[in-house]
């Protein structure tokens, strides 16, 4: 028998997936999580298959040991070259951040033209793609690798010439091909939404895989009546914090995301899972 007030294990390469936890703790406040930023080894998006599904089995393991009762994978990489190997080796529930944001965009876009940002190995596997076709096949998605938002929001640099310049360069191809529809591709993008937005302009749909995995995550544990109930208590430590490598620059980081005042995070070393 699982236990309802077990809390919830997210992970990511780095800080991007505090933006899948921030939408956790808005729209399922009562759930306890547990989240690990692979901070060492992050960026994931330019690395091979084989070590970001290592990577991953890794850290479900870790997660695992934490007696956690679901996994989201908050990383667009690791959703898209490992999740379906982990997935099949958990005996917990475990979603990833791309088929929710898919069905935003099949159902956003008016005239069936989605453009994908995202990282190098997020595009280069084409999983959008192949998902968005599923649900309708006459839909055109374009993707464009964007490896150098990442560091970009890593730095702090959201609102900065700099990421301004990099944005207009990258997406132009997009504007100019007429899409009517955005999927932000990486947990690191919604950072930068709003200079996104911007250049884009307001006839295009931004989605968010970040907003929709928590609302799949809720349809989740409601689906295998695991949905935490219990109202927090005073002096709960309802949020634990991990990380692979400089503690201080994620607690500094996260605090910026995520206003409950993340009072510490720890190193762990992952490569012993």
């Amino acid at each position: 028998m699982v236990n309802k007030n077990a809390p919830i294990g997210v992970f990511d390469s780095g800080v991007g997936g505090l933006t899948v936890v921030r939408e956790i703790m808005r729209q399922i406040p009562n759930e306890k999580i547990v989240y690990f930023g692979d901070t060492a080894r992050v960026p994931y998006g330019s690395k091979s298959k084989e070590t970001v599904t290592r990577y991953s089995r890794q850290i479900v393991r870790f997660l695992q040991a934490q007696d956690v009762k679901a996994i989201v994978v908050a990383c667009n990489t690791a959703s898209a070259y490992a999740l379906d190997e982990i997935e099949k080796e958990a005996d917990i529930p475990m979603i990833g951040v791309v088929k929710p944001g898919t069905k935003a965009a099949a159902e956003a876009t008016s005239n069936g033209k989605i453009g994908v940002i995202g990282t190098e190995g997020t595009i280069g596997s084409g999983i959008y793609s192949r998902y968005i076709k599923e649900i309708n096949h006459d839909v055109s998605v374009i993707g464009k690798a964007c490896p150098l938002f990442v560091p970009l929001v890593e730095e702090g640099l959201w609102q900065d010439p700099v990421t301004d310049e990099i944005a207009k360069r990258y997406l132009t191809e997009l504007i100019d091909i007429g899409i009517d529809t955005l999927i932000l591709g990486c947990t690191h993008y919604p950072l930068i939404r709003s200079t996104v937005g911007r250049i884009m302009g307001e006839g295009v749909q931004l989605v968010n895989p970040a907003y929709e995995t928590a609302r799949e995550l809720k349809e989740l544990l409601e689906a295998e009546h695991i949905l935490n109930d219990e109202e927090a208590k005073l002096g709960d430590n309802r949020y634990r914090f991990f990380v692979s490598d400089a503690a201080e620059k994620f607690k500094h980081f996260a605090n910026s995301i995520i206003k409950y005042g993340i009072l510490s995070a720890k190193v762990i070393h992952i490569e012993e899972y």
